[in-house]
């Protein structure tokens, strides 16, 4: 009786020094807006134009070095997945707030 022990069939695992990169980019990428936000040393759209920017490369950073997508074939219908979700999650964003702006605008009599 034998076991496969090389893992799951298609999944990648990464390696050590990947998932320390990944762990040091996403400190990184989360100390600095917040000493940024803590010294106070820049105007709000600046703040929050640094904290979205570094909201969108943390998640990229985890995306790539924590659950491993990239472009291969084995990892192309997780990516389609991914895409998918994420556009049904701007329309669900975008849609609420467009309902909330159109019902605040003709409801509060402008």
């Amino acid at each position: 009786m034998s076991h496969d022990t090389t893992g799951h069939a298609g999944a990648s695992h990464g390696s050590l020094k990947s998932y320390l990169i990944g762990f040091v980019l996403s400190v990184i990428l989360t100390l600095i807006p917040f000493l940024m936000v803590m010294n106070g040393s820049a105007s709000k759209g600046v703040l929050l134009a640094v904290l979205v920017i570094c909201a969108v490369v943390q998640i990229v950073v985890h995306l790539i070095y924590f659950l491993h997508l990239d472009s291969s074939s084995e990892q192309q219908w997780n990516l389609v997945a991914l895409i998918f979700a994420v556009l049904i999650i701007a329309i669900l964003v975008v849609g609420s707030l467009w309902i909330m702006w159109y019902l605040n605008y003709n409801l509060m009599g402008h």
